[in-house]
């Protein structure tokens, strides 16, 4: 073997080894922090996404999950759906309320504690988590306190290894909306630790136990490489469907839409694409609290728009529709106690309404004018036609030889004519 052999072979040995030796150390360590994302109010894509990132490090053996948080709550069964599938993990799930101004307000709390660990950025908060009913309105006093008792009880269960005060703090955040400070959270028990940043968390998890399905586990963050498990696109759209200002453009363009196909009928593409954002609509709102009765403004404001297309003073019907889909929106998601982080925009739900409105009253000047265009088909639009006398008895017309009376004396050859009614299959004509 010359030597230029030996030294390609002590090569490929050393690139082999540089390949090998890493993996084993990191599959030896767990290999990685897989870093989830949480932000805004739970939604049922959150869970999707959830159950997608521990699945994932289950599957790459994961040294820990890290569960970015920031939520100013949202509905208990998702809360709930959250909580259990990070107390079912088999990768310990490190719940991190950040970046700085953010919080886990409401059922975030109860999120955050559900975490074998549980770490907060400076100048960020934690706590409210007093219940209320759907839209945000108060409960009654028999099912606050059922509720209260549920949350409290879950709190007991969650946070059973923290201190007594810390227990306590929790509960009142469920009995009185109290909510506390990072510092003051730290300072009394209810989170582990302060954390700046990720390498900051993972420094001071670094050799931290936790209890993982009732086995304690002592945690080894050195030299971990950092993860992020990104949303898919699906899970995005879910999301982005819950979200209260697209639900009212997504409302408003499927009805428009709708009013195209029922004025032009004939086509199918307007018509389907309605259906479409209508369907998509209603999934959001059927996972969002609202008040159903905007429904009946918006259901107004669609037949409002069509009655406007043989009304007989055309546009104040679509005044009135433009009003009734301002109307409805805000019912939908502005009513009374609604929580704010489900309430849309006044000025966005004006504004979509007038374009709308605007779009309709343009689509509804066409039709009128398409209702009112004499008939250009068939034989009544040979009327007003010009032609030429190719006989005494016949004319040429739009390429076609008919038999003619002239009104006053005789046709002559190559005369030129106008059509001024049709007898079956002869014409009537002036000398032009």
């Amino acid at each position: 073997m010359g030597k230029a052999t030996r030294v390609w072979w002590l090569m490929a040995a050393l690139v082999l080894a540089a390949g090998i030796w890493p993996g084993r150390t990191l599959a030896q360590s767990g290999g990685q922090a897989l870093v989830l994302t949480l932000e805004g109010p739970l939604t049922p894509a959150m869970i999707t996404y959830l159950q997608r990132g521990l699945a994932r490090a289950e599957r790459e053996d994961a040294e820990v999950v890290i569960l970015k948080l920031n939520t100013p709550g949202g509905q208990v069964n998702h809360m709930e759906k959250l909580v259990s599938e990070i107390r079912n993990s088999r990768t310990p799930v490190v719940v991190y309320v950040t970046p700085r101004g953010a919080g886990a307000i409401s059922a975030g709390t109860l999120i955050t504690l559900a975490g074998h660990a549980a770490v907060m950025s400076p100048e960020t908060t934690i706590g409210a988590a007093s219940p209320v009913g759907q839209g945000g309105v108060d409960l009654g006093e028999t099912l606050e306190a059922k509720g209260k008792e549920a949350l409290r009880a879950m709190v007991r269960t969650l946070a059973a290894r923290r201190p007594s005060e810390a227990i306590a703090l929790a509960e009142d955040s469920i009995e009185s909306a109290k909510a506390v400070s990072a510092e003051e959270a730290l300072e009394i028990g209810l989170i582990d630790f302060i954390a700046n940043d990720l390498p900051d968390l993972l420094r001071q998890l670094d050799g931290f136990e936790v209890e993982v399905n009732g086995q304690p586990r002592t945690l080894s963050t050195t030299g971990l490489v950092v993860a992020e498990q990104p949303w898919s696109m699906l899970e995005t759209v879910l999301n982005l469907l819950t979200n209260p200002e697209i639900i009212v453009t997504l409302l408003s363009l499927g009805s428009l839409l709708i009013w195209v196909e029922v004025s032009q009928p004939g086509g199918w593409v307007a018509g389907s694409l309605g259906v479409i954002c209508l369907a998509l609509s209603f999934y959001g709102l059927g996972v969002l609290p609202v008040n159903w009765f905007g429904i009946v403004f918006i259901i107004l404001a669609f037949v409002l728009f069509i009655l406007d297309l043989n009304a007989p003073t055309h546009g104040a019907l679509t005044a009135a529709a433009t009003g009734s889909l301002i109307v409805g929106a805000l019912v939908l998601f502005n009513s009374p106690g609604s929580l704010p982080y489900f309430r849309v925009s006044v000025p966005y739900v004006i504004a979509i309404s007038l374009v709308v409105g605007g779009l309709s009253f343009g689509l509804l000047v066409i039709a009128l004018r398409a209702q009112r265009r004499p008939v250009v088909v068939g034989v009544e639009s040979l009327v007003g036609r010009e032609g030429e006398a190719r006989s005494p008895n016949s004319v040429q017309v739009a390429g076609e030889l008919w038999s003619a009376e002239a009104e006053e004396g005789a046709l002559e050859a190559g005369q030129k004519v106008v059509v001024t009614a049709v007898k079956g299959l002869r014409v009537r004509v002036r000398k032009k």
